[in-house]
């Protein structure tokens, strides 16, 4: 039972790395945006300005673990860490625009309740949803696509193809 748990694991490895992962960057996005809310003053601006700062943060957040934790990116190179962070914030750029026009959006609709006693919290519920897995498939299909797979070399092969135990060796 362990080891089939264990199996499917390793097989879903970076789909459950990037859930966790993404529910850690929810986290930070919500509680940034919680945050700003409580912090700046009513306006009919509010909503929007903590929202935006809440997708700053969460973006930082998101680069540094979907780097290394998730996609693998292990290398800090810095043309490489700036050809992946151009592309992740390029695309985070694109679903942070959905998410800056749909939370508004949702809330100005009607979408307006009070969660927790945070106004439009259920709008940016509902927006974090479409924007994460939009996010999983830039940030697999275009950002971190070029991850360097680890390859095993063959074992030495004698002529007729066959495993060659003794290659190299001088006895």
């Amino acid at each position: 039972m362990f080891e089939k748990i264990k199996n499917l694991f390793i097989k879903y490895k970076e789909i459950i790395s990037y859930l966790f992962w993404g529910g850690m960057t929810t986290f930070v996005s919500w509680g940034s945006y919680s945050l700003f809310v409580y912090l700046l003053p009513e306006s009919d601006y509010r909503v929007a300005v903590s929202n935006t700062l809440s997708w700053i943060c969460a973006v930082l957040f998101a680069f540094v673990t979907n780097k290394m934790w998730v996609f693998g990116s292990k290398s800090w190179e810095p043309s490489l860490v700036v050809r992946e962070l151009w592309k992740f914030v390029a695309s985070r750029l694109v679903t942070g625009v959905i998410e800056n026009v749909g939370v508004p959006l949702l809330v100005k609709i009607g979408l307006d309740q009070k969660l927790f006693g945070i106004d439009g919290l259920p709008a940016k519920i509902i927006i974090s949803v479409v924007v994460v897995i939009l996010n999983y498939i830039f940030s697999k299909l275009l950002v971190f696509k070029n991850k360097k797979e680890t390859t095993v070399e063959p074992l030495n092969q004698n002529s007729n193809g066959e495993d060659d135990e003794n290659v190299g060796n001088q006895n």
